[in-house]
């Protein structure tokens, strides 16, 4: 295969859809995986694949079935696939903590390991999409919270170990996007509002750059990161975009 190469994760949902979409207009071939229909279809080319991040043997499975196809090997791997779970942690279930974990944590993991020999042979990179809430969070999401921190020691710990083998690693850390799970997570007493679009407006008031980013912005960041041409010489470095909000003291 003559294109360079890149598998997404979570390509279904806001940033994932956005990043396929830019991937696949620069020209890549473009392997997107979800465990839910993209709806609406993702653009040509774009190669769709049931899995859930969950599974183990789904993801082994989905590396065996493409690897006649990453002979020239994988040049990026965006670990994107993420749940979330807005509930408290002391009403939170081992069987939820475990679900949010396999899929935000181990899956990144997995997926990488998998995947390994097809990006050492592109020297390829890995950028696992992670969260502000890595760096500080709110209340009722902290299962989530949790995995986006382990990810960025995943993420620093793969930059070490695959450095010998040309393989780039980092990590992205959005701030508030306008997706569905962006949605989902305004149920909580955070912002102010008794609509969604009363509560967005809320939560936009509070970032340095008074809106919420679209997920094709987030996508641009993902694809600097993945682009060695643009970021050859970068490893084990998590980049924040998130308007600004991480930047300003909670007391001012």
């Amino acid at each position: 295969m003559d294109k360079r190469t890149v598998l997404i994760t979570g390509a279904a949902g806001g940033v994932g859809r956005a990043a396929c979409e830019l991937f696949a207009g620069q020209g890549w071939a473009v392997f997107g995986v979800d465990i839910q229909d993209p709806k609406p279809a993702l653009p040509a080319g774009v190669e769709f694949s049931h899995v859930d991040a969950a599974d183990p043997a789904q993801i082994e499975a989905l590396a065996a079935a493409l690897a006649p196809q990453l002979s020239g090997g994988l040049h990026a791997l965006v670990n994107n696939a993420a749940v979330q779970l807005t509930k408290p942690l002391t009403e939170t279930n081992p069987e939820e903590w475990d679900r949010v974990h396999a899929v935000n944590l181990r899956a990144p993991f997995l997926f990488t390991k998998a995947l390994y020999s097809a990006l050492q042979a592109a020297r390829g990179a890995v950028v696992n999409v992670s969260s502000v809430h890595a760096e500080a969070t709110s209340a009722e999401i902290g299962t989530y919270a949790s995995t986006k921190g382990g990810l960025l020691a995943l993420t620093r710990a793969m930059a070490i170990e695959f450095a010998p083998h040309g393989v780039r690693a980092n990590a992205v850390l959005p701030g508030a996007t306008d997706t569905p799970m962006l949605d989902a997570g305004l149920g909580r007493d955070h912002v102010a509002g008794g609509s969604l679009d009363e509560r967005k407006a809320d939560l936009a008031d509070k970032i340095l750059l008074k809106r919420l980013a679209a997920p094709a912005e987030i996508a641009q960041v993902i694809y600097f990161l993945a682009d060695s041409e643009r970021s050859s010489y970068i490893t084990g470095q998590s980049i924040v975009a998130d308007g600004g909000a991480l930047v300003r003291l909670s007391s001012e």
